[in-house]
């Protein structure tokens, strides 16, 4: 696996932006964000590592793993707990307790 540096690295060169560009889009310094790319820091704040999974256009998951802050989870959980993340933005509260009763049914089902 690529460390975070490399990854932000190879994620603004394929855009292509420069650091200076980063730093007028995002708010953080270039100098930060070289630093970050140097690996000489290695785990950012996660408020910055999604104003660069944003603006690199790459899954935020990926930064906060290659940073440390989260394990690696297998793709499929990943994209259920994607999924559900999107879609509980629009869901009403009874979709919600509709969603954790039939959670807890096949639990349930699962145990008996």
């Amino acid at each position: 696996m690529k460390s975070l540096g490399k990854t932000l690295k190879d994620s603004r060169e394929l855009i292509p932006l420069t650091l200076r560009q980063v730093e007028e889009a995002t708010g953080i310094s270039n100098a930060y964000l070289s630093q970050l790319e140097n690996d000489k820091i290695k785990k950012p704040s996660a408020n910055v590592l999604y104003k660069l999974a944003s603006i690199y256009n790459i899954e935020l998951d990926s930064l906060l793993v290659a940073s440390g802050i989260i394990e690696k989870q297998s793709p499929k959980k990943s994209k259920l707990l994607n999924t559900i993340a999107l879609s509980a933005e629009t869901m009403t509260s009874e979709e919600e307790q509709a969603l954790l009763d039939y959670l807890r049914f096949l639990r349930h089902k699962k145990n008996a």
